[in-house]
């Protein structure tokens, strides 16, 4: 009797070596009891599925307006008028009144740091054509560095319509320069108040939707500028969006969340996130979301649900292959585990493939 068991144990040892049979457990050493475990029928299957796999990680964020910044005054006086807070003012439009008089919203990065007039040249005179011209006054003008007759003729015009004193000649009672359309957040000069040139008379954001991640340096590789991800609104719904901006210089926080500008083991750095549908957000502002960054993908693979996989006790993994009434152990080779599921290939386990699965 003896003799007859080994030989068994022999020849099932002798099969698996095939591709998979469905004693391999027995014959690997597993007992009588795996054995019998591996040859039963499942209760439940699932399908060996082709496709794309991908591993997640969610982390909070928060919905805003992006980073917030000081605008600075470009003259002295006595501010007589303020937009109210969240309010958005886009080139052309008064950002405030300064001694009765509007101060315009231009576009562009250089402030106003002296009188512009015939005969100044420069990236702010540049800067300055520009804006007139996207606002209809530049026909007889040609956008470049020189501040000429012409440009003077539509600053002159420009005036006019803005009821402002008509001289053709520009200087900061009249514009500020910010990058962008801006939505302010907050009025540090109150109406009748003193506002001196180089100090905040309103702080402002942009006006574009953004999601704003501090994340883990241990984690900015998930942070892939141009990636996509997926942001869980307030509300319970999701709004698909991309990776627009990825900081470079990481930041530690004190206990009150505070940068402190040394680095640490906790140290973040800033990821930026806009959103396919802004309106989707509605007009929340510091709103709280959780935002899905994918860690890693791959593509066009065969996949598992992750019960599906059975330790060997020669080291390694297989699955029960269900083929009609029958069941075979075939060993696999694991890789990327996400969403419940793992990539696997092993011989004969094809898209469509039924293994089993614990009974739920």
């Amino acid at each position: 009797m003896r003799r007859r068991r080994v030989l068994a144990v022999t020849t099932a040892a002798v099969l698996a070596v095939g591709g998979g049979i469905t004693v391999t457990t027995a014959a690997m050493g597993g007992g009588d009891e795996a054995a019998a475990g591996d040859r039963r029928l499942p209760k439940e299957t699932a399908e060996v599925t082709r496709g794309d796999l991908v591993d997640t990680k969610t982390v909070d964020g928060t919905l805003g307006y992006g980073e917030e910044w000081p605008l600075m005054a470009s003259a002295s006086g006595i501010v007589t008028g303020l937009p109210r807070e969240g309010a958005t003012v886009e080139r052309g439009r008064t950002l405030y009144d300064l001694n009765g008089e509007p101060v315009t919203l231009m576009y562009g990065d250089v402030p106003v740091y002296r009188p512009l007039s015939v005969g100044t040249s420069g990236a702010d005179v540049e800067q300055l054509e520009r804006n007139l011209d996207r606002l209809g006054y530049g026909d007889d003008m040609t956008v470049d560095d020189d501040f000429t007759s012409a440009t003077a003729d539509a600053v002159r015009d420009w005036q006019d319509d803005r009821g402002l004193p008509v001289t053709g000649t520009i200087d900061g009672g009249e514009v500020v320069f910010a990058p962008g359309a801006v939505r302010v957040t907050s009025r540090p000069v109150g109406v009748g108040g003193r506002s001196a040139a180089g100090q905040p008379v309103l702080r402002v954001t942009g006006t574009e939707r953004l999601v704003r991640v501090h994340l883990d340096t241990a984690d900015q590789q998930l942070a892939r500028k141009g990636a996509g991800v997926r942001v869980e609104l307030p509300d319970g719904g999701t709004v698909p969006g991309k990776v627009t901006e990825v900081g470079t210089v990481a930041t530690a926080k004190d206990a009150d969340g505070q940068a402190t500008g040394s680095p640490s083991p906790d140290s973040t750095i800033t990821v930026e996130i806009t959103l396919d549908d802004p309106d989707r957000a509605g007009r929340l502002d510091q709103a709280p979301v959780s935002v899905r960054l994918e860690s890693e993908r791959h593509k066009d693979v065969l996949s598992a649900p992750v019960e599906a996989l059975r330790a060997l006790p020669q080291g390694g993994y297989g699955v029960q292959v269900v083929t009609g009434g029958s069941v075979r152990l075939v060993p696999v080779e694991p890789g990327l585990y996400a969403q419940g599921r793992v990539e696997i290939s092993g011989p004969g386990v094809t898209a469509g493939t039924r293994v089993g699965v614990p009974a739920r």
